[in-house]
């Protein structure tokens, strides 16, 4: 009892109460007894607990105790927990310390389900009623990595058109993570893609978008998978793989490509119809309509495209009859267009060639000759020539000519003529006498030289023209030296009218030429009477009357220079080729002039010039002037020479007469063509459309006509692959893109192109260097070099292009 009563002292001074103990109260109050009248209470008002959500079930957790004042039963006696799944409440009697509650981990905790709990701790004594005290225990659950990324879509698929640029987003793929924090953070990447992927693809590691990263093309993959990988940032990352497809969508970016696979470029004009010329493959790399190709041959062309049995693939055939001589050469153009929007479209040009056939006869331009020839021809000169004209050409075309000879006039006439069998021209043999033949009639055959040949005839008139050789012959009176002197005695005293005498006179000539004039002429012509000397002397006779004598009188005549020499032409004209040899000579119109002796001609002179000079032949009593050629004309540095002939006779003062000299330098085939520059280069994109002119060269030839006519070709020496995708007009110049060009596959291409002119060669051949070519074997050929560097689209390769192409250049120089 003292011990109780001290504790309860105790308490009462702990409780603030004043007491002052004295026996005689310690006697009278002998026991204190407790009362519940506090609360239980916990340290805290609210307790925060970390708890990783891998800690295992049945894992203890020891909280602090409530405190009681009271004492006895009306402490502290048990504990309780709110309801929950994961928790449980356990107590534990510490003795003097009192029960201890812990808190046990009763099922595993995800903190994906719930990352927090929240629970009551409550308290309680055992007073009646019980008191109670809670304490709030906050549970935050730690993350640990237990789970993968999920992709938020069981397919992801996109489609994207190939020509999309770089950058382009296909797709966004997502992926999430219950995980907290860096096991939550969720980053993508490529899984296990082939290298053509990474090439085309690119994946963004925080937004999982799917971009354009290289130029896709449809016709070399039309779609892809794309193993895309979605990873956390754990400690140990978990993965996931997911499949994305992308399809690529077709656009029209490829035009029809027309190859040859055969081609005969030679077709000879009497071909039946249906005939095939060349056979084409022509194909479409794009898809559905906008590789479905429409082909057809372009113009009015005796040529039309026909589908083969085989897919793609057409022959070029004829649709109508050919024939060489009305067009010989064809350029049949071959079109090929797509349906795609826009249509592309590409071109190829054949050329093909009509060969000829002997199907014409040769045929001369009239149906008959007639010529006229005047009598006393030259023997074995040209009297007259016929020609015939073939349309075929070559041999065909080669026409030879020969006199039908026949029984008739085999010998009488026939025999009197020759014929040049190459060119026609028909020569007499003998000198034609219009007063024995006047007229004949002969045939002459043209045959070509084709198999079987084919000739064409005709007839041939021959009329032979009177020309005055004969000079009329006096029947009366006669002599015998061939004069005629007459002598007549007439009466002194006869009246006007008195016949005289007759003369009678015969001419064999016919028309003109033998109609007589008869008239009295009397002599007093210088010239005549003297014969052209300067002076001579003339003996008369005179009959004097009463008495009748006969007196001789001798009479000399002079000359005085009242004539100037004069030309009986006005103008001459020469043509002369540029290739004569100097020391030629040309026949000059002589003059004339009417004095005699010291005032007849007796010199020419010639204006002052570089190329010709004047020589003076002496004929009898004549001077004959020649035009020589002194030194070599170049028509191509002058084609025309104008000069004047001046004769001069020899009077006091001089008196003279010109002639004017036009000479046509005629030209040959002395110039060879030259371009307009030794080396073309060019740059040129690799995309660029077939048919796209690359660039024009031009030669020029200062000859002329056919000699300054140019065509133009690729040397014959160039790889294969040049011919593949050039092609070269060869009247233009203009070189033309016939394939496709790729950078990848060549980045510069080098040709050689020969310039020739229709000129027959009339220079010695020799080296011809154009550009840096020194392998020129044609004649009248010049060679320009022609660099094609192509260009690629992309800015990057363009740049280590131009490079390349320096560096090329600097190795070809």
């Amino acid at each position: 009892p003292q011990t109780i009563l001290l504790n309860i002292y105790k308490r009462l001074i702990m409780m603030g109460h004043c007491v002052t103990a004295s026996s005689t109260d310690l006697e009278t109050n002998g026991t204190l007894l407790d009362v519940n009248d506090h609360s239980p209470s916990f340290p805290e008002n609210n307790k925060r607990l970390e708890i990783s959500e891998s800690t295992l079930p049945g894992t203890r957790f020891q909280l602090h105790a409530a405190l009681d004042p009271d004492g006895g039963v009306n402490s502290v006696q048990q504990y309780r927990l709110s309801p929950n799944n994961n928790f449980r409440l356990e107590v534990k009697d510490s003795g003097k310390d009192g029960k201890v509650p812990v808190l046990q981990i009763q099922s595993p905790l995800d903190r994906e389900t719930s990352s927090s709990h929240k629970l009551l701790l409550t308290a309680l004594d055992g007073g009646k009623p019980p008191k109670s005290g809670t304490m709030e225990i906050y549970i935050d659950i730690l993350d640990v990595n237990d789970n993968a990324p999920v992709f938020t879509k069981d397919v992801y698929s996109a489609e994207i058109n190939e020509d999309s640029p770089i950058g382009t987003i296909v797709i966004r793929v997502n992926a999430t993570d219950m995980d907290d924090r860096l096991n939550g953070d969720v980053s993508y990447s490529f899984g296990n893609v082939n290298s053509k992927v990474r090439e085309l693809f690119d994946v963004d590691p925080n937004t999982g978008e799917i971009t354009v990263k290289g130029q896709l093309n449809y016709e070399v993959d039309d779609s892809y998978e794309i193993n895309i990988q979605a990873s956390d940032s754990g400690a140990v990352p978990f993965r996931t793989e997911k499949s994305v497809t992308v399809n690529i969508k077709d656009i029209n970016d490829n035009a029809p490509v027309i190859e040859v696979t055969s081609l005969s470029n030679t077709i000879s004009e009497d071909s039946r119809l249906g005939t095939t010329v060349a056979l084409l493959s022509i194909t479409d790399s794009d898809s559905g309509v906008n590789g479905k190709v429409i082909s057809f041959a372009k113009g009015d062309v005796p040529f039309t495209l026909t589908p083969s049995i085989q897919d793609n693939m057409y022959a070029v055939v004829t649709n109508s009859q050919l024939d060489r001589e009305n067009k010989s050469i064809y350029d049949v153009t071959v079109i090929a267009k797509d349906a795609g929007e826009p249509a592309l479209t590409s071109v190829k040009t054949l050329r093909v060639v009509v060969s000829d056939v002997n199907d014409n006869s040769p045929e001369f331009s009239i149906s008959r000759y007639n010529f006229y020839v005047t009598e006393n021809n030259p023997p074995g000169m040209s009297v007259f020539y016929l020609t015939a004209s073939d349309r075929d050409e070559g041999d065909n075309a080669l026409i030879s000519y020969n006199i039908l000879r026949d029984a008739v006039y085999s010998n009488k006439v026939t025999s009197f003529i020759s014929i040049n069998s190459e060119n026609g021209d028909i020569s007499a043999l003998k000198s034609f006498d219009f007063e024995t033949v006047k007229t004949f009639q002969f045939q002459v055959v043209a045959t070509d030289s084709g198999t079987p040949s084919l000739s064409s005839n005709v007839t041939v008139n021959v009329f032979i023209l009177d020309q005055n050789d004969n000079a009329p012959v006096i029947l009366y009176p006669v002599s015998s030296n061939g004069s005629a002197e007459g002598v007549e005695e007439i009466p002194r005293n006869v009246n006007a009218g008195h016949l005289v005498t007759k003369v009678r006179a015969y001419d064999a000539d016919i028309g003109y030429n033998g109609w007589l004039l008869f008239s009295l002429q009397e002599v007093t012509d210088h010239k005549e009477l003297c014969h052209g000397s300067g002076a001579c002397l003339m003996e008369l006779k005179i009959l004097v009357e009463n008495p009748l004598e006969m007196h001789h009188v001798v009479v000399e005549i002079t000359d005085v220079n009242d004539h100037s020499p004069s030309f009986s032409e006005k103008e001459q004209q020469f043509q002369i080729f540029e290739h004569t040899s100097p020391g030629t000579r040309f026949d000059l119109h002589a003059a004339r002039d009417p004095d005699a002796g010291s005032n007849s001609i007796r010199t020419y002179t010639l204006t002052s010039n570089d190329h010709f000079e004047i020589d003076i032949s002496q004929n009898d009593e004549d001077k004959i002037p020649f035009l020589v050629l002194k030194k070599s004309l170049d028509r191509e540095q002058k084609n025309k020479h104008v000069l004047f002939v001046t004769a001069v006779d020899g009077g006091k003062p001089h008196r003279s007469g010109t002639l004017n000299v036009s000479i046509i330098v005629l030209d040959i085939n002395d110039n060879r063509p030259m371009f307009s520059q030794d080396t073309y280069q060019i740059e040129i994109y690799e995309n660029v459309p077939v048919g796209t002119t690359v660039t024009r060269v031009n030669a020029t030839d200062p000859d002329e006509g056919t000699n300054g006519e140019i065509e133009y070709s690729l040397s014959k020496t160039l790889p294969r692959k040049i011919y593949e995708i050039f092609e070269l007009d060869s009247l233009s110049g203009q070189l033309k893109l016939k394939g496709t060009l790729d950078f990848e596959e060549s980045e510069i291409y080098k040709l050689d192109i020969q310039a020739s002119d229709k000129g027959d060669a009339s220079i010695n051949e020799q080296d011809i260097t154009a550009g840096y070519c020194f392998h020129c074997r044609k004649l009248l050929t010049t060679v320009s070099l022609v660099w094609t560097a192509i260009q690629d689209r992309s800015e990057h390769f363009a740049h280590s292009q131009r490079q390349t192409r320096l560096s090329i250049n600097w190795s070809y120089w």
